[in-house]
């Protein structure tokens, strides 16, 4: 498997945030918007195979980062939740209701920013620990985790 860079986390992180745009902005009118998922919501299996597969897809982002386990059961949940409405619009007789529900609730946008913000308070390492820690890097890295109150944790890159 090729190593990772912080390149390549900058890149997730840009791909992150057009799908934020795409699914939850593509209109917008002052404060307010309304993306893909929203509109596809209204026309049955379209809506639910966007929805779904992008979920999948932010999740699969989530794992290329190393996401902490916190970040991933908040991103699960808001995607659970906006797959949920999504799944009952499906239902003949009952599509109106939960397809306002998935018009407004923005899964896609809190998974979204989750993510980000996780990728924002990581300290990325282009090393791996074994490495860093027999270089006495560790200690550096360790030092600069102390010293940003916004950085919660390292991750190296190359482990």
């Amino acid at each position: 498997m090729a190593r990772r860079t912080i390149g390549d986390i900058e890149r997730i992180w840009s791909n992150v945030e057009g799908v934020k745009k795409l699914s939850d902005r593509v209109v917008g009118v002052g404060p307010f918007g309304i993306g893909l998922d929203g509109l596809l919501t209204w026309i049955p299996v379209v809506g639910t195979a966007y929805s779904v597969g992008t979920a999948g897809w932010l999740l699969l982002q989530a794992a290329r980062v190393r996401a902490s386990p916190g970040t991933l059961a908040r991103m699960l949940a808001y995607l659970g939740l906006d797959s949920v409405t999504t799944a009952v619009g499906e239902v003949p007789f009952l599509d109106f209701v939960p397809s306002v529900a998935d018009m407004l609730l923005r899964g896609h946008l809190m998974a979204a920013k989750a993510l980000q913000k996780d990728i924002e308070t990581t300290h990325w390492v282009e090393a791996s620990e074994r490495d860093a820690r027999a270089s006495g890097e560790h200690e550096r890295h360790l030092a600069t985790l102390r010293a940003d109150p916004k950085l919660r944790r390292i991750v190296y890159l190359h482990d």
